[in-house]
């Protein structure tokens, strides 16, 4: 009891919350690409013939191939990066763009609404680009 009423952490506490924090939001972004990923052909497909499920670029100046490929690229490789930790910092940074057009541009700000998974996404990715990966990564690995 007198733990849970404390304002003390610990640096061990810190780490493994960072680590349980960076494979939740890696795990949880990995499906997405996945899917992204291995349909890449068919979503551009459908997009160009208007169908509902295909891709169309939310940037006007940027090709559905571009803008898909980009989003893949972020929402898979990015997010396994961070899931083992490997160069965290960098790779928030793809996934925080592709969630800020997810955001606001895709569900047009409405963060209340259906815009709510990106935005947490998105404030995730923040914190996780501010606070580091935390000692139990690769990056700690590979620095020392």
């Amino acid at each position: 009891m007198k733990k849970l009423f404390s304002w003390k952490y610990s640096d061990t506490s810190l780490n493994l919350a960072l680590l349980i924090y960076r494979i939740t939001l890696g795990g949880l972004m990995i499906p997405h690409g996945y899917s992204k990923l291995i349909h890449f052909g068919k979503m551009l497909d459908d997009g160009r013939k208007g169908l509902p499920m295909g891709w169309k670029s939310p940037i006007s100046f940027l090709s559905p191939t571009v803008s898909l490929s980009m989003t893949v690229f972020a929402e898979f490789f990015c997010a396994c990066l961070i899931t083992i930790g490997l160069m965290t910092r960098l790779s928030t940074i793809p996934l925080i763009i592709n969630m800020a057009v997810a955001v606001f541009v895709a569900h047009q700000g409405k963060i209340f609404g259906d815009g709510s998974t990106a935005a947490l996404f998105l404030f995730g990715y923040l914190a996780l680009l501010f606070s580091g990966p935390g000692k139990a990564s690769m990056d700690r690995l590979i620095g020392k």
